[in-house]
């Protein structure tokens, strides 16, 4: 409970009192004593509030809310604004979720991680108390004007929402609950194997998918080389896939990939000359 300021002050002094008739030097520290008593009272006071309040964001907690989709086998999440396809063919599974505009940040955000946990102190009825599961950004979730932002409008900017796969969602929350308040942050990525390449496109015009990356997770830059040309800087082209416009056909292929915390990794002759469009293609490399 916040503290009350005025225990701290001791009541005045009344014209009766016997201190009254006391000389003014002894009079003057009890004086500065009160003073600095309260004041020292108020300080604390507001030191409980600080804490008390902003405790999550303290500890690099950030608030928001999470809904479910996808039914309970997570079928309905394949696909997804981030490109990554059949989510259990590439590695990603039931542990993902599509993040709101705040969020998604036009999809430099995929393949982000984040650790989630119920805010039990803020919904007890529905959070599964102490319960948290980590996913990978691999969707979009579009606001919906029509609908204010606390009845339905939940992906609405400014808000920070995660609309997660039910299996994940159902770690923390109870089913009938439907929406529940969370507390957030951002983990590395875990993954399995290293970062794979899907190529896909046509002659002159090559949009690579790159998936399963760890560490960040999300990707900052990539440099893609022929094994007849040199590097050559590729451009987003929406979520998790980046595009060149060189003709490579038939050349061994070699990336160079900066995540978004900086860190850079190079993946030599990674696809091989006889490469196909429509092939994807797995390195030994990881973050």
């Amino acid at each position: 409970m916040p503290i009350n300021v005025n225990t701290f002050i001791p009541p005045l002094l009344s014209k009766s009192s016997p201190l009254c008739s006391l000389p003014f030097v002894v009079f003057q520290p009890i004086q500065e004593m009160a003073n600095f008593t309260s004041a020292l009272a108020i300080l604390l006071g507001f030191f409980y509030l600080a804490t008390s309040v902003n405790a999550s964001v303290a500890s690099g907690w950030t608030k928001a809310h999470a809904t479910f989709y996808g039914g309970s086998d997570a079928s309905g999440t394949m696909g997804g604004a981030c490109g990554y396809g059949n989510l259990y063919a590439t590695g990603y599974g039931t542990s993902t979720a599509a993040l709101s505009t705040a969020l998604f940040n036009d999809g430099a955000s995929c393949g982000q991680c984040y650790k989630i946990m119920c805010d039990n102190e803020a919904d007890s009825k529905w959070c599964i108390k102490g319960a948290s599961v980590t996913i990978t950004a691999t969707n979009f979730c579009p606001p919906n004007f029509a609908l204010p932002n606390n009845a339905g409008g939940w992906c609405n900017p400014p808000l920070q929402h995660f609309d997660m796969a039910q299996p994940a969602w159902e770690k923390i929350g109870i089913y009938k609950g439907g929406i529940v308040p969370v507390l957030f942050q951002r983990v590395p990525c875990q993954k399995q194997g290293g970062v794979r390449f899907g190529i896909n496109g046509r002659d002159y015009f090559e949009l690579v998918l790159i998936s399963n990356v760890g560490g960040a997770g999300s990707i900052k830059s990539v440099s893609i080389k022929g094994s007849k040309t040199g590097w050559m800087a590729m451009s987003r082209n929406w979520g998790a896939n980046w595009q060149s416009n060189a003709y490579l056909n038939g050349q061994s292929l070699s990336f160079m990939v900066t995540t978004t915390d900086g860190e850079t990794r190079l993946f030599p002759d990674v696809v091989p000359a006889n490469w196909g469009f429509g092939q994807t293609f797995s390195s030994k490399v990881q973050f």
